[in-house]
């Protein structure tokens, strides 16, 4: 498997990645794909490249993308669901289903966690639903919970020590 920086145009593959990273509770209906044009998710990936600190990361098995992260500085009024501070870049993950459990998200992970420290990025941050077992991976490779909602905690990394 191959790990490496995304190309600009393989940009729409993070819209892919979003859908794949919205997460249902066991025994619910998948969401649609139109849910991807609603404005709260599609500042995910809309316009890649144009905002501060924009980074992705893919995997790539036998030339298919199977995976990535990716992060990015939202600025107000437009915080994401992770929003702790408009200097750390909140980022999302997703591994196609049969590639899961295999490391690749460690992987992934890892690659935009370094990268973001050669930049001085102080911390990252992400938001995952209470119910998701993604939390638990999570917190190993050192996010910790700073806010919580309802339904999701908010987690930092922090980069620099």
């Amino acid at each position: 498997m191959i790990f490496r920086e995304m190309h600009s145009s393989e940009a729409g593959f993070l819209k892919k990645m979003l859908y794949e990273s919205l997460f249902v509770p066991e025994g619910k209906e998948c969401y649609p794909n139109s849910v991807l044009e609603c404005p709260e998710l599609a500042k995910y990936y809309l316009n890649w490249g144009s905002i501060p600190y924009d980074l992705a990361f893919v995997a790539e098995e036998n030339g298919e993308l199977v995976g990535a992260v990716w992060g990015r500085a939202h600025q107000p009024p437009h915080q994401g669901y992770g929003y702790i501070d408009s200097d750390i870049p909140e980022i999302g993950i997703a591994v196609k289903s049969t590639y899961r459990n295999s490391g690749t998200g460690t992987r992934l992970l890892k690659l935009i966690s370094e990268h973001y420290a050669t930049l001085q990025v102080r911390s990252i941050s992400l938001s995952v639903d209470k119910l998701n077992p993604a939390k638990r991976p999570y917190s190993r490779m050192g996010f910790v919970v700073v806010e919580q909602n309802s339904s999701d905690f908010v987690m930092r990394k922090d980069l620099l020590t």
